[in-house]
């Protein structure tokens, strides 16, 4: 819980605090974008506690609602749960049976604020469609396939090297919970993204 109270909190700041201290940015910033992201993944819930790699990938547009200001839609897919790029150099497996396997469909809303003209916030949130594979939590432990529709939130920072192109870095919480199975993750990630 205290995750996902930090992770509306950094959504909630960005959006409030950013427009009063930006700067010149590019007049216009609407348009479409595609995304990605790649990072570490967590998740401690329950029989779990482990760090693995995950990824997303979004689409979107926003519109331009001041000079240094720009929300809009997006929507998404990502995979979460299972995945070790070490493997990939060795004989184990790349994706790891008995992991939480967690992956799902986004879709939301997004800010992204210029803090100066280079320099910018994001912060998304929206509706999380996952499945998921997991074992629940109560004494005698049952591996249950599951699929549910819940919420995600993330912040991040990073830098505009035009105005189609940007790096940043981000933090997302998906909610990923369903009878006694909790798989909900966080992820640090890197992200690149390109604006028509």
């Amino acid at each position: 819980m205290k995750k996902t109270l930090l992770a509306l909190a950094f959504v909630s700041a960005g959006l409030a605090a950013v427009p009063a201290f930006a700067q010149n940015a590019p007049a216009d910033a609407s348009g479409w974008f595609v995304n990605g992201n790649a990072g570490r993944t967590s998740i401690n819930k329950g029989p779990y506690d482990g760090h693995d790699t995950g990824y997303a990938i979004n689409g979107g547009y926003r519109w331009s609602v001041a000079p240094n200001a720009a929300i809009g839609v997006e929507a998404g897919y990502n995979d979460l749960g299972n995945i070790h790029v070490k493997n990939a150099f060795n004989s184990n497996d790349v994706v790891e049976p008995g992991k939480s396997q967690l992956h799902g469909w986004t879709a939301g809303v997004n800010g992204h604020f210029n803090l100066s003209p280079n320099w910018y916030l994001s912060g998304r949130t929206g509706l999380y469609a996952w499945k998921g594979h997991g074992l629940s939590n109560d004494s005698n432990p049952v591996r249950q396939g599951l699929d549910e529709t819940s919420w995600y939130a993330g912040a991040g920072v990073g830098y505009d090297f035009s105005n189609n192109v940007s790096v940043g870095i981000n933090y997302d919480y998906y909610d990923a919970k369903k009878h006694d199975v909790d798989l909900s993750t966080d992820m640090v990630s890197v992200s690149a993204e390109y604006r028509f």
